[in-house]
């Protein structure tokens, strides 16, 4: 992190949270951030459910919510970004203050509610943007749909043609009964329902389902039997926790999602876990704590074929992007792999 960079993150956490956030996408979006592209190595890229990818460093869903500054996030270093999440209607989510910093235990608490302008909005943005890296969509669901499984089929209809991959999100724990469908059969059906949809695109692009970090092992048990019956393309493992375990800060007992770096253990246990379950039939992707190369490499060898981070860098700012690829190169190289692929899930027995 340059002088440049860490001065314009003092000026941000002296604002609200949120308005911080705001302020962010519009710098982005007005060209005010270094875009150096994704740094790339024969050894970084690598291939994820048929998805080219410069590196396996990708942006999780919640930081873009409405595609406002996609165009610069696919030069700002990731290997693939994910925007959203997108409902069918536009809605405002929950009251203010619904995000806060954790400073003492680098983390953030959200309860959004997955606030966003709309489907149709989020469509146009993304019709006509140009990218050279694989942009996707996180599938939402209207806090007051009376069919929410056909929410997540309409969000892909209206935004399928304009992305490289979709994912349904069951798993934010700020929609009320949302993380419901992740029991069995709902889940079943629901994924029924959307892998129908995604086969009447007039281009064919992966589904992705995004999991709770919250999960029992008979549960995670049964998001393996069906994901891998489904015909899924992948599983994000995992989404925010309502785990309080540790905290420090003096927000720590708000309501909503934590992320950060207080979720990494968490996250990488059930991402191991999955990996054992699915027996590598299935690519997963890490997400939850990352913010060093180490962290990244150490969600590679539990069994991610890829991870995506955003929290991380509220403290340590967008060049932390590249930092973590040019690092991750150097330890794969350290270690003897020759490609990424070649790490997956080497190291899944230490977190079992």
């Amino acid at each position: 992190m340059n002088l440049v960079e860490r001065a314009g993150l003092c000026a941000l956490h002296r604002l609200d949270p949120e308005v911080a956030h705001g302020l962010s996408l519009k710098a982005l979006g007005a060209g005010l951030a270094p875009l150096p592209g994704p740094f790339t190595t024969p050894r970084l890229a690598t291939v994820v459910a048929g998805l080219r990818l410069p590196n396996p460093v990708g942006l999780a869903a919640g930081y873009d919510k409405n595609a406002e500054a996609a165009g610069a996030l696919t030069r700002a270093g990731f290997g693939f970004i994910e925007l959203g999440a997108a409902t069918p209607r536009p809605q405002p989510g929950n009251p203010r203050p619904r995000l806060f910093r954790l400073t003492e235990d680098r983390a953030v608490i959200n309860r959004f509610g997955f606030n966003n302008d709309g489907a149709e909005a989020i469509a146009r943005r993304l019709s006509g943007l140009q990218r050279s890296v694989p942009v996707g969509i996180n599938l939402g669901a209207n806090k007051d749909a009376s069919d929410r499984a056909a929410d997540f089929r309409t969000v892909l209809s209206v935004c399928g043609p304009h992305v490289d991959f979709a994912t349904v999100n069951v798993s934010s724990p700020n929609t009320e009964k949302l993380r419901e469908l992740q029991g069995k059969a709902a889940l079943s059906a629901l994924l029924a329902g959307v892998i129908d949809t995604r086969d009447g695109l007039e281009r064919r692009i992966p589904v992705f389902l995004k999991i709770a970090p919250d999960l029992s092992e008979a549960e995670l048990a049964d998001v393996a039997d069906v994901a891998l019956a489904s015909g899924i393309d992948a599983v994000i493992a995992t989404n925010t926790t309502l785990s309080r375990d540790g905290l420090k800060s003096r927000h720590r007992d708000e309501a909503g999602g934590l992320s950060g770096a207080p979720l990494f253990d968490k996250s990488t246990r059930v991402l191991a876990r999955l990996s054992a379950l699915t027996e590598g039939r299935l690519p997963l992707i890490g997400v939850g704590g990352v913010g060093s190369a180490d962290t990244a490499y150490a969600k590679i060898r539990a069994g991610a074929s890829a991870v995506q981070l955003y929290s991380a860098m509220v403290y340590q700012g967008l060049s932390l992007v590249t930092g973590i690829a040019k690092e991750l190169d150097a330890l794969l190289a350290r270690d003897g792999f020759a490609y990424v692929a070649d790490a997956v899930g080497t190291g899944r027995k230490d977190w079992l």
